[in-house]
């Protein structure tokens, strides 16, 4: 009997993927570059699961029912390339490739058009929700053509994380979308753990706290409206105990944090597509920022920061709990506004309110949030400010942001997740701004033109009496 589907790329999480398929009664067969890989997979963790190793690409393909359906869990960039090239000569016109890695969507488009040329069928599919989720329900975003996804519809939902709102997968759109969509998902988790972390400095420098008492607000916070994936983890990072020191291990850990390129692939689609995320982009600066660790001890030791210990209250916490719900919706408002518009721009044809339904579970960013979210998503409304429910819920919050971010400033603390979400309110609110300065300025040095507030047209003044010379 031939396979229903192949995954090539035995780390963790193709290898939960592959188990999460055969045990929705799929056989599936598995290729990896290095057999070893291949070998240690079937010997430690496949039991009874109908899965087909193989250690020969040629084979590989030729064990799959037509139309072959191959799914890539390999490594963006080149690897993709590589893989797809090495298949190639043993695919037929209407087999499909899906790659379910982190590709830049721009890769994801190029794959697209030149396996079009060939008559192979691609899918690129955005994948969230880590290990766990890949082995017991993950969140999918397929995008590309509809006949592409049609071949794999069924599968895809069966393994897909299940909600009251059905599984979390969906067609996203044309081409790149599914990527995409998964970019910018990326990037909003960039901001949502930015947000925690900084709320976690607050409580360790400013309310002196212990690991154990932050698990213990943090918990608390994650049976409300904070309920998420990301306060889950939080408190139960926050009790784990080091097993060698015997300290917190949260305290044992390196202040230095990776990224794999998605959090500034959507600050760059941001920027090029002209759409504000002020947040998204502060999170990943302070990844970066967080790298120079010898520069920050070495500059601490110049400048003494002034601290004070503020007593933990009630209404401190609330207002701690207030200040990181307005930073997580800031978050949601900048990301899907980028979604909207990458989708009229590049022709995606993505349905707001369906994406966010698939990211209620299985997915990092999954929140009690997100339904709130959905009843005000809509492409007249995707910054989700266009209503005043969603403004209620900010401005009810706001004067806890406020009273944060001066307890933040007075005690130095660095808070860019929460104050640029202040900032990005404040400036979307905000009738008049200060750019007509700005053009003013740009006409003065550069002749760069300007509107007027009273009539039609582009227009240049002389600045200054007299000839140039």
């Amino acid at each position: 009997m031939k396979s229903h589907i192949g995954l090539i790329g035995l780390a963790v999480m193709g290898q939960n993927l592959a188990l999460n398929i055969a045990r929705k009664g799929y056989k599936v067969s598995v290729y990896n570059r290095t057999a070893q890989r291949t070998e240690m997979f079937v010997k430690n963790r496949v039991r009874n699961e109908e899965i087909e190793a193989h250690y020969d690409i040629k084979k590989f393909v030729e064990s799959l029912e037509k139309p072959r359906k191959i799914i890539l869990m390999v490594k963006a960039g080149k690897p993709v390339d590589d893989t797809i090239s090495q298949l190639l000569p043993y695919l037929e016109p209407g087999d499909l490739i899906i790659d379910g890695g982190n590709s830049h969507y721009m890769d994801t488009e190029r794959r697209y058009e030149e396996l079009s040329k060939k008559g192979i069928l691609f899918l690129g599919m955005g994948v969230s929700g880590g290990e766990r989720g890949a082995l017991h329900g993950p969140s999918l975003m397929p995008g590309g053509s509809k006949e592409a996804y049609a071949l794999v519809e069924e599968i895809l939902l069966k393994i897909a994380a299940k909600t009251d709102d059905g599984p979390c997968c969906t067609y996203v759109g044309e081409r790149s979308a599914g990527h995409f969509v998964k970019m910018v998902h990326n990037g909003i988790e960039y901001t949502i753990m930015q947000a925690i972390a900084e709320i976690y400095h607050i409580m360790r420098d400013v309310m002196k706290l212990v690991p154990e008492e932050m698990s213990q607000i943090f918990e608390e916070w994650n049976k409300g409206e904070l309920n998420s994936f990301l306060i889950e983890i939080t408190y139960k990072i926050l009790r784990k105990k080091d097993e060698e020191t015997g300290r917190p291990m949260v305290d044992v850990i390196l202040d230095k944090a990776e990224q794999k390129g998605t959090g500034k692939w959507t600050s760059q689609a941001a920027l090029d597509l002209g759409i504000p995320t002020p947040s998204i982009n502060l999170a990943v600066v302070e990844r970066i920022i967080s790298h120079f660790k010898n520069e920050r001890v070495k500059l601490s030791k110049l400048y003494n920061k002034k601290r004070n210990t503020v007593q933990k209250s009630d209404n401190l916490i609330k207002d701690l709990e207030n200040a990181l719900f307005f930073a997580m919706l800031a978050a949601f408002s900048q990301g899907m506004w980028l979604i909207a518009e990458a989708s009229e721009e590049f022709n995606y044809n993505i349905d707001l309110p369906e994406v966010l339904r698939i990211w209620k579970g299985g997915c990092i960013i999954r929140a009690r949030l997100i339904d709130t979210i959905r009843k005000h998503v809509s492409y007249n409304n995707a910054y989700l400010l266009g209503s005043k429910e969603m403004i209620s819920l900010l401005e009810d919050r706001l004067d806890s942001l406020k009273r944060v971010l001066r307890m933040a400033v007075d005690n130095e603390i660095p808070v860019p997740a929460m104050s640029s979400a202040y900032n990005y309110f404040m400036s979307m609110t905000e009738e008049k701004l200060p750019a007509n300065l700005i053009q003013a300025q740009r006409d003065f040095f550069g002749a760069h033109m300007f509107q007027r507030i009273d009539k039609e047209g582009v227009f240049h003044i002389d600045w200054e009496e007299g000839e140039i010379v």
